[in-house]
């Protein structure tokens, strides 16, 4: 028979939670309601209620929003958590039908129904064996849920006498929701509600069983490339809210397009599509997919076939030169030659033009100039500190981040296959482990290999046959010998002072005034203020630093005119101290008479040519040799040479045959901050130490350059017409030179030889016999 017992207790309505008879439980509570019930609970015996709400969302919930079954449950702990949150510990007892809520003050109190059923105190073996077969049920179920608290409760479940307290404890561990488990908790035959749970069990076993077998294969299925796949997925909703349904299609499309419109040669388009295809299957989010898009881009940017027409004009191209470049005769003679050529046979593979000379002079800016003269478009790249071979050659696509070199990203700033490609400073290409650039430049610069150039980022052969190379260096020496096989040589020498007065006054004047906001009016320059500016404010082969002083006056003058010191300023020699401070270099010039020991040499650096003063000393002493003045290896050698020679040659040059054992011999030379290397210095050594060793005098006048043998020979040099206009400079009227150097000597012009004699040897008895005082005596 049915028991009822009725009580009035306090109640706690649960949100999505039901708790079943046997249940131990923790939950929150944060309705001051609810905490009130949980006080009075704990003050009358800690008995409470626990019913669910129909609806979570419900805030104050009535009777009639509550289920009509609930829990009578015995309060274990409650326990206060920082953040003002309470936690209440429960262990259900029995069922309970809500019959009346009692509201007292703030605290629901619940007037319930207890309902329990008589049943047979042992089950009979028919239910033994469904309570086992639901236990089994239960054991398979956990085996799919393994982290839930189902698991936390087999063994009490194994324990379970009662079919009633199985069904709860089954029940309370599954992971269903809360309206399913309400359904169970309100069937109140204890058998009736075995086979409910057993119902569910299977159910749910059925559908976790599905659900395992979909993630398996799923799994299976985007295992390798899961991540990618969800991002694809989201990148694809995100380009339909933005309107591109196509996504990556789009660009495929778009390269297509480009494609067609462009009609490259056949290998190109079939190279292209290859690649668009292989973007279509690569993750929009992985390296490669970037890689692939260069490539595409890189191909498509490439001019293949697009070509500017040349020019041939002689006549234009002669007054464009003129124009822009004051003298540089020899250069511009081979570039009118060179388009003469062009024009009489246009298939002609074009000569690659090295302009070679000291920084200033004009070869970076000439190089532009021939390529406005052709009507060919002008790319200058320069190579200074190139160590990678990849910078020539571009990386190979299987690195992250590879690129095309600079000969094919010159071609795309280009945009034609025709340009006029400057390479700047070829000079000063290094070599690393990465590989030696210069050996790349070899195909670039064979006109016989350069239609088929091949740079690692593309990976095709490209055509630079039609393109006109020219190259810059200021030195010849550290260019590789085959490089420089593929080249025709040009040399520009430096500029005269007339020269640089012609530039200053022609071009750099007019390009400041313009530059600074002055007018012809406001400031002028004479002739003797910019001879003053070149002598003392410069030292240069070039005219760069000539153009910054001009520049410097016009600032000045400037500030003197706003200032309202000035109207206008005529810039002469008389007031250029005033306006730039004191010279910045003085005249070199050379002793007012013959002297022993010291002979004045010839020397060629980066910045042009310049005069040493080379001084020896003889002292008494075991035959010490010194050579001091920074010099380098070779000069050291040279000096060796020497001393060789004059031992070998002591007696007829009327010397102790034992000097060398007597006497220490010390060579000095000035400005022993400045390094010094080369061979030139040989003779002027020799003729220094023989002056000091016989106590002959050399002629002040004389200045000499000039290799020296141990047998007494003079080899050529080189850079002679910067030596020979340092010479005249500083005031020498006779200048010796190898005989070898004659052919260099016709090629200056007459302009610089004016005012000096020049004096061919051939050997060491020519030098002495010109250099020295009475240096006809030595053999007489």
């Amino acid at each position: 028979m049915e028991k009822k017992q009725t009580v009035k207790v306090p109640m706690i309505a649960l949100r999505g939670l039901t708790v079943f008879p046997s249940m131990a439980i923790s939950f929150p509570v944060s309705r001051q309601r609810s905490l009130e019930a949980v006080a009075a609970a704990e003050n009358s015996g800690g008995k409470v209620f626990l019913v669910t709400q129909i609806d979570p969302g419900t805030s104050d919930p009535k009777q009639n929003d509550l289920y009509e079954i609930g829990t009578l449950c015995t309060i274990k702990q409650v326990l206060k958590l920082p953040g003002n949150v309470t936690h209440v510990i429960v262990e259900g007892q029995e069922r309970g039908r809500l019959d009346e809520i009692w509201i007292k003050t703030s605290t629901d109190f619940a007037k319930i129904t207890s309902l329990e059923q008589d049943f047979l105190d042992e089950p009979d073996d028919y239910l033994k064996a469904y309570m086992r077969v639901v236990t089994e049920r239960y054991e398979e179920y956990i085996k799919y849920v393994p982290n839930s608290t189902a698991s936390d409760l087999l063994s009490s479940v194994k324990a379970a006498s009662k079919p009633g307290k199985l069904a709860d404890l089954i029940a309370s561990g599954l992971e269903i929701s809360y309206d399913r488990k309400q359904k169970i908790l309100e069937i109140l035959n204890p058998f009736e509600r075995l086979e409910a749970v057993l119902e569910v069990l299977q159910s749910e076993k059925q559908i976790l069983n599905i659900k395992k077998e979909i993630e398996g294969k799923t799994k299976a299925r985007i295992e390798q490339n899961q991540r990618d796949y969800y991002l694809r997925e989201e990148l694809k909703v995100i380009q339909e809210e933005l309107g591109d349904k196509d996504g990556i299609g789009a660009d495929a499309e778009k390269y297509r397009k480009q494609l067609e419109e462009k009609n490259p040669p056949d290998a190109v388009c079939l190279a292209v599509e290859k690649e668009i295809a292989r973007m279509l299957r690569i993750p929009v989010t992985s390296p490669e997919s970037n890689v692939s898009r260069s490539y595409i881009e890189t191909l498509l940017s490439l001019p293949w076939s697009e070509m500017t027409q040349e020019s041939f004009d002689l006549a234009k191209a002669e007054k464009i030169l003129d124009e822009e470049h004051y003298g540089l005769k020899k250069v511009k003679e081979r570039i009118l030659e060179y388009l003469a050529v062009r024009k009489m046979v246009p298939e002609e593979r074009p000569t690659i033009l090295c302009l070679v000379g000291p920084p200033g002079v004009g070869k970076t800016s000439i190089a532009h100039s021939v390529a406005k003269a052709l009507n060919r478009k002008y790319i200058r790249m320069s190579l200074g500190g190139i160590k990678d071979e990849a910078e020539i050659r571009g990386h190979r696509r299987t690195y992250i981040g590879a690129m095309p070199g600079r000969i094919i990203n010159a071609m795309k700033q280009a945009g034609t296959v025709n340009p006029l490609m400057l390479l700047d400073e070829i000079d000063k290409l290094g070599v690393s482990y990465n590989g030696d650039p210069a050996a790349a430049l070899l195909e670039v610069l064979d006109g016989e290999q350069n239609s088929t150039f091949r740079d690692h980022f593309i990976e095709l052969t490209y055509d630079l046959s039609k393109v006109l190379f020219m190259c810059t260096a200021n030195n010849l020496d550290t260019i590789p010998k085959p490089l420089l096989d593929r080249m025709e040589v040009i040399s520009l020498g430096s500029y005269t002072t007339q020269e640089k007065l012609h530039i200053a006054k022609e071009h750099f004047v007019r390009k400041q005034r313009q530059r600074n906001g002055l007018s012809a009016a406001q400031i002028k320059f004479r002739d003797d203020a910019i001879e003053g500016m070149i002598d003392g404010y410069t030292r240069e082969a070039g005219v760069r630093q000539l153009e910054r002083v001009i520049g410097e006056v016009c600032r000045k003058t400037i500030r003197l005119i706003l200032s309202g010191e000035k109207k206008n300023v005529t810039v002469s020699a008389k007031n250029l101290e005033s306006i730039l401070g004191k010279r910045k270099y003085g005249k070199d010039s050379i002793y007012n008479k013959p002297q022993v020991g010291i002979v004045r040499g010839l020397a060629w650096t980066a910045a042009g040519g310049t005069t040493l003063s080379i001084e020896v000393n003889v002292m008494e002493g075991t035959g010490k040799f010194k050579l001091t003045g920074n010099v380098g290896k070779v000069m050291t050698e040279s000096a060796e040479a020497a001393i060789s020679y004059i031992r070998a040659q002591a007696k007829s040059l009327g010397l102790s045959p034992d000097f060398y054992q007597q006497k220490d011999i010390h060579i000095h030379i000035p400005e022993g901050a400045t390094p010094k290397d080369g061979p030139s210095a040989g003779i002027t050594m020799a003729t220094a130490i023989i002056s000091a060793l016989a106590e002959k005098e050399v002629h002040h006048d004389v200045a000499m350059t000039g290799e020296v043998t141990i047998r007494g020979r003079v080899l050529p040099i080189g850079g002679l017409q910067e030596k020979v206009l340092a010479a005249k400079k500083v005031g020498i009227k006779t200048v010796i030179l190898p005989e070898e150097n004659e052919k260099d000597l016709q090629e200056i012009s007459d302009e610089i030889k004016e005012g000096i004699d020049f004096v061919l040897a051939k050997t060491m008895e020519d030098v002495l016999k010109v250099a020295l005082v009475k240096g006809g005596d030595l053999w007489k």
